[in-house]
């Protein structure tokens, strides 16, 4: 007999007319991935990705927000002890360094987008709100991306110091082109939807009042085409754009951010965000 699966807790799940939906549902928290909710996410993105009745998958957010990446009070609080207990005590008990933290969170966030890469069937990022930090390389990663008139767009790493993550150095310069992959990096500007359009990292954008229809109208043309065809011509473009390398970089991109959350930068950067001031890299 099969083992009873936990409750997702933060992350809803549904199937209609071969479309899966996946919203991560943590209002409270903007949408942000402590470790549960992560984990939560990629079980979810599995499930989905691998189940031959889904032909098409959209991935949103709940109350205008569609993801603010990791939850930075999950990470300055020393996370949960419980989720943590991989960790040998010393790394558990060492109040300046973040870096174990945020490495389980990107574990589980990245396993979900290299599944997402991988999946024989497109999947859409409906971005309502802000997409932030690892929230932006979630939607990046996605097939097509579709974007509300409220939808921003940021990097947002270097506001505390960070390194950058889930897939946000390997897709930014694959959608954008290298020197523009720069300036959203250095210069780290918020892009109203817009204006990420213009810019190619996003699809289309919708009125905020029709978004949920029209991103829906999109799902379902989808999901009556030619799966298999589809699924084939999504991975000959992947084979061309260098997706083969995507499982590699994430790891860097691990490597270096837990590295740097270890740092002095980035406790700055925190003390600076919850003291809402700019940080004072010295």
């Amino acid at each position: 007999m099969a083992t009873p699966q936990p409750a997702l807790e933060h992350i809803r799940t549904r199937v209609a007319d071969a479309v899966g939906y996946i919203t991560i549902d943590r209002a409270e928290r903007f949408n942000s991935l402590d470790v549960r909710t992560a984990q939560d996410l990629r079980r979810a993105g599995l499930a989905l990705a691998r189940n031959d009745e889904v032909r098409v998958v959209v991935l949103s957010g709940v109350e205008g927000v569609f993801c603010s990446g990791a939850d930075l009070k999950y990470i300055r609080a020393g996370g949960d002890a419980e989720e943590l207990g991989y960790l040998s005590p010393a790394a558990r008990d060492t109040p300046s360094g973040y870096g174990e933290r945020f490495k389980q969170i990107l574990e589980y966030l990245h396993s979900t987008i290299a599944e997402i890469r991988r999946a024989p069937k497109p999947f859409i990022a409906a971005v309502d709100g802000i997409a932030a930090a690892g929230g932006f390389g979630l939607a990046m990663c996605c097939d097509l991306v579709y974007a509300s008139e409220r939808a921003v767009f940021e990097w947002a790493y270097s506001r505390t110091g960070l390194s950058g993550a889930e897939s946000s150095t390997f897709m930014l310069p694959r959608l954008v082109g290298f020197r523009r992959a720069m300036e959203l990096v250095l210069l780290n500007p918020r892009l109203p939807a817009r204006r990420a359009l213009e810019l190619g990292l996003v699809t289309d954008v919708f009125a905020t009042e029709t978004f949920d229809e029209e991103v829906q109208r999109i799902a379902s043309t989808l999901g009556e085409g030619p799966a298999a065809a589809l699924g084939v011509a999504k991975g000959l473009i992947n084979q061309a754009a260098g997706m083969d390398r995507l499982d590699v970089h994430l790891d860097r991109e691990i490597d270096n951010l837990t590295r740097i959350a270890d740092g002095a930068e980035f406790a700055e950067g925190l003390d600076g965000f919850f003291a809402k001031r700019a940080p004072r890299f010295r």
